[in-house]
C-alpha cells in the first residue's frame, strides 16, 4: 500500500506517520471478529461499552488519537450490525417479500459502504495552509487565468473580470482570459436569424468588455466539447506556466494567487491547488427555508471537511473553478477531459493516475452564484450525478492503473456516493410494504434489534455529527438527498443504458422570482407524503387487529413517522420563495462616511453587493434622507476608499428601532469607481472566512431534529395554504403566476 507523500504532511504531527498502516489493520481486525460468532447477550454488553465511550470520547474529537479511536469503535459496531444483518435477518417467506427484502438490504448496503468509506477518509483532514510567495517577481510563475462562459449576462461577467484583474500578483505575469462559448463562429452563422443576431451582438459586447479592462477576448469556430473543449481552445493560444479556472459567477478575492501559488514552488510534481466554492446566495433549500444565515451551508461538508480528507490521501480532487493548475501537466493529457461531463473530477483523476500530487487550501476565495430556483438545482445536480456515474463507468477508479490504493477507495466514494438516490427512494417506500401489504422484509426480534441495530443506528448519527456536526446538522444530508433522489435516479439509470448519452448543461444563474410559487418538482413528495401517512393508519389498525406483531410493526411506524418528518421539511423547500434581487446583499460592519449635499454625517454599512448597500444612520436624520437622493460614501478605515468616493442612490429608507435604515443603489460614475465597487465587495477573503465562521456550530442531534421538524411544520402550513389560495384564485377565474423569470 502506498500513502501520501511527507510533503503533505505538516510538522508536528505524531499520528501521522503510523496511522494509515495501524487503521487498516484495526479495520482488517474489525471484520474479523464482526465475521466470528457473537452472542445476543455478549452484543449488549459490547455495544453498551461502546456507547458510554462514544460520550466520553465525543468531547474530545479535536484530538487525533481520540478521533482515530472513537471512529474504530462506529466502525466495528456497523461491522458487525451488517454481519448480522446478512446473516440473520433474510429469510425467505414469499417470492414477494423477498424481492422487496432484498432491495431493501441493497440499499443498506449501499448505506453501510459509504459510511465505512466516509470514515476513512474523512480519519484525519488535513488543514494546509498557504505557502508565502518570493519577494523576487522573477521567480514567480506566468499564471493565465481562464474564464469559460456561455450565456451569461455581460454585467456579472464585469465583475469577474475585474475580480481576476486586481488580484494581488505582478501584471506583467498575469493574463485574463474570457473564453466565449456563446459567440463563436458557429453560432454566430447560425440558420436561425435571431440566434445569429444574438451571438454577433454578445461577441461584439463582450470584446468591448475585455478591452475596455484589459483582458483578451477568445472564442472560437465550433461549440465542441463543451466547458472542456472551450478552456481547452484558450489553452491553445496562452502559455502560462499555471492555469487558474473561474466560473463566470466566481469573482476571486484580491488574495486568491498569494493564497494558491506557493504550493507549486514547493512540490514540482503538484498538478492542482483546489479551494472552496463559496457562494454568497441561498440555495433555494436555504432561501425557501429562510436558513442561509443560521445554518451551515449544504457545500460546506465537502469543502471544510471531505476535500480536506481526500487531500490527506493525496486525492482531493478539480471541482471545475477556484482552481490552479500547472499547464505542463494538463498538456501531458491533452488539456482538461472530456469523456465525461463533469470534466473536473475526470481531469484529476487522470492525472493522479499519471503519479501526480493535487493540494487543497479551504480558504473560501471567490464569491460565486448558487441555483436561485429547485429545478436549476437538481438539474446541476442531475449532471453532477450523471457525470460521477460515467465516470464509476468508464474510467472505474478501482481499475485504472496508477493510482494508490487510497486513492482509489476516495474516488470510488465521491463516484459512488451519489447512488443515494436509490437508497433514499427505497427508504421512502419501504414502510409501506409491511404496514399497507404485510410483506415480510426484515426478520428481527425485539432483543435483537436493541443489541445489533439500535447501537449502529446510534453510531451512525454520532459519526456523522462527529465529523461533521459544525458543517452539516443531522438530518440536512438527508432532506438535500431526498429532494434530489426523484429526479437523480431516472438520470443515474439512463447512464447505465448509455453512459456516453449525458451532455453538459449550463447551470442558470442570475434568476428571479417575481412572485411565490409551488415548485412543478412537488408531485412526487405530495405521493411520498400521502402514502406514507396512510401506512401509519394501517399501523395504528395493526396494533389492533395482529397485537403479536406489535414490535415490527411500532419499527416500522417510528420509520414512516421519520419519513414524514423529512417530508414536511420538504414541502417547505418545495414552496419556492420570491426573489427580486439577482444579486443578493451580504452581512458586514463597516463604518462609512456619507457626504449629502453639503454636510457629512457618519452611517455603518450593515450589507452591501456589487448593486448596492444597506446603510445605519441616526434617526434624527430621517427627513433628510429621502428616497431618490444622491450620496457620496467614503471609507476612512480602508486606504482604497478614503478619498474616491462611491455614489449612490436612496432607493428606500425606513425607520428601526433607534435607528434609520437607508437602502442605496450603487451609481458609479467612472470606471475607476466602478473598479474600487468590485474590490469593496468582493475583495477580502476574510469576509467570507468571517461569514462562514458565524454559521459553524454544533448542535447536537436532538436539537438538528427538533430545529428541521419546527421548520418543517412552520414551512409546510404555508406550503398547503398556498396551494389552497391558488386553487380558490383559479375556481374564482382569475390567473396567478407561478414561474421563474431570469435576469
Amino acid at each position: 500500500m502506498t500513502f501520501p507523500k511527507t510533503f503533505h504532511l505538516p510538522a508536528g504531527s505524531q499520528l501521522r506517520g503510523w496511522l494509515p498502516v495501524g487503521l487498516s489493520a484495526v479495520f482488517l481486525l474489525v471484520m474479523v471478529s464482526a465475521a466470528s460468532s457473537i452472542t445476543t447477550r455478549t452484543q449488549i454488553s459490547v455495544a453498551v461499552v461502546a456507547m458510554m465511550a462514544f460520550l466520553i470520547l465525543r468531547y474530545f474529537n479535536e484530538q487525533e488519537t481520540v478521533r482515530v479511536v472513537f471512529l474504530i469503535l462506529a466502525a466495528f459496531l456497523s461491522v458487525d450490525y451488517f454481519y448480522w444483518r446478512t446473516f440473520t435477518t433474510l429469510t425467505y417467506h414469499d417470492p414477494v417479500s423477498f424481492l422487496f427484502a432484498m432491495l431493501l438490504y441493497f440499499a443498506e448496503l449501499y448505506g453501510f459502504i459509504v459510511y465505512l468509506l466516509s470514515i476513512f477518509v474523512n480519519v484525519d483532514p488535513l488543514e494546509r495552509k498557504p505557502l508565502p510567495l518570493p519577494k523576487d517577481e522573477d521567480l514567480l510563475p506566468t499564471v493565465d487565468v481562464m474564464i469559460p462562459t456561455y450565456n451569461e449576462e455581460p454585467d456579472l461577467l464585469e465583475v469577474t473580470l475585474l475580480s481576476a484583474l486586481d488580484m494581488e500578483y505582478p501584471k506583467s505575469k498575469l493574463k485574463v482570459y474570457l473564453l466565449d462559448d456563446g459567440g463563436t463562429d458557429q453560432r454566430c452563422r447560425s440558420e436561425d436569424p435571431e440566434l445569429a443576431a444574438a451571438a454577433k451582438h454578445r461577441r461584439l459586447e463582450l470584446q468591448a468588455l475585455c478591452s475596455r479592462w484589459g483582458a483578451q477576448y477568445i472564442t472560437r469556430d465550433k461549440n465542441i466539447g463543451s466547458k472542456a473543449g472551450n478552456i481547452n481552445n484558450g489553452l491553445q493560444f496562452s502559455s502560462g506556466e499555471l492555469v487558474v479556472v473561474f466560473d463566470a459567477d466566481h469573482a476571486p478575492t484580491s488574495d486568491f494567487l498569494q493564497n494558491t501559488v506557493g504550493w507549486f514552488r514547493h512540490d514540482p510534481k503538484l498538478f492542482l491547488v483546489q479551494t472552496p466554492h463559496f457562494f454568497v446566495n441561498p440555495d433555494p433549500i436555504e432561501k425557501n427555508l429562510q436558513t442561509f444565515s443560521t445554518m451551515p451551508g449544504e457545500n460546506e461538508m465537502f469543502y471544510k471537511v471531505i476535500q480536506k480528507g481526500l487531500d490527506y490521501w493525496n486525492s482531493a480532487f478539480f471541482c471545475g473553478s477556484a482552481a490552479v493548475l500547472r499547464r505542463k501537466c494538463l498538456m501531458e493529457t491533452g488539456g482538461i477531459s472530456g469523456d465525461t461531463i463533469t470534466e473536473d473530477a475526470e481531469t484529476a483523476l487522470a492525472l493522479h493516475a499519471r503519479g501526480y500530487n493535487s493540494a487543497y487550501i479551504g480558504i473560501p476565495m471567490i464569491a460565486g452564484l448558487s441555483p436561485e430556483t429547485l429545478t436549476s438545482f437538481i438539474g446541476q445536480r442531475i449532471r453532477w450525478a450523471q457525470g460521477m456515474v460515467q465516470i464509476f463507468l468508464l474510467k472505474n477508479p478501482l481499475l485504472i492503473p496508477g493510482l494508490t490504493l487510497p486513492q482509489r477507495l476516495c474516488y470510488f466514494s465521491s463516484c459512488f456516493f451519489w447512488f443515494f438516490a436509490y437508497a433514499r427512494v427505497v427508504f421512502m417506500l419501504a414502510p409501506l410494504c409491511f404496514l399497507i401489504f404485510g410483506l415480510k422484509i426484515y426478520d428481527a426480534n425485539f432483543i435483537d434489534f436493541a443489541a445489533f441495530a439500535a447501537p449502529h443506528l446510534l453510531a451512525v448519527f454520532m459519526v456523522s455529527d462527529f465529523l461533521f456536526g459544525k458543517v452539516r446538522w443531522s438530518f440536512v444530508s438527508e432532506l438535500y438527498e431526498l429532494i434530489q433522489s426523484v429526479y437523480t435516479l431516472p438520470a443515474i439509470l439512463k447512464v447505465f443504458l448509455n453512459p456516453r448519452a449525458p451532455t453538459f448543461k449550463v447551470t442558470a444563474k442570475g434568476e428571479t422570482l417575481g412572485e411565490d410559487y409551488i415548485s412543478p418538482l412537488a408531485r412526487p413528495f405530495y405521493f411520498f407524503l400521502i402514502f406514507n401517512t396512510i401506512a401509519l393508519i394501517f399501523g395504528v389498525a395493526r396494533l389492533v387487529v395482529t397485537p403479536a406483531e406489535s414490535f415490527p410493526t411500532g419499527i416500522t411506524m417510528l420509520w414512516a413517522t421519520f419519513n414524514v418528518f423529512i417530508l414536511l421539511a420538504a414541502m417547505g423547500t418545495l414552496f419556492e420563495r420570491r426573489q427580486r434581487r439577482a444579486t443578493p446583499r451580504m452581512p458586514v460592519a463597516m463604518t462609512a462616511r456619507i457626504k449629502l449635499g453639503k454636510k457629512f454625517y457618519t452611517a455603518e454599512i450593515r450589507d452591501f453587493s456589487i448593486q448596492g448597500c444597506g446603510l445605519v444612520l441616526d434617526p434624527a436624520f430621517e427627513s433628510l434622507f429621502v428616497e431618490g437622493s444622491a450620496l457620496e460614501m467614503t471609507i476612512p478605515d480602508n486606504p482604497k476608499f478614503a478619498d474616491t468616493p462611491i455614489h449612490i442612490v436612496i432607493r428606500n429608507a425606513r425607520r428601526e428601532p433607534g435607528a434609520l435604515f437607508v437602502g442605496g443603489q450603487f451609481e458609479h460614475t467612472s470606471l475607476e469607481e466602478m473598479r474600487l465597487k468590485v474590490f469593496l465587495v468582493n475583495g477580502s477573503s476574510q469576509r467570507w472566512v468571517d461569514f462562514q465562521t458565524t454559521r459553524e456550530r454544533r448542535i447536537g442531534v436532538v436539537r438538528s431534529a427538533i430545529f428541521l421538524l419546527a421548520l418543517g411544520v412552520r414551512f409546510s402550513l404555508q406550503h398547503f395554504g398556498h396551494v389552497m389560495l391558488v386553487a380558490n384564485t383559479r375556481r374564482a377565474g382569475k390567473s396567478f403566476k407561478t414561474s421563474p423569470q431570469s435576469v
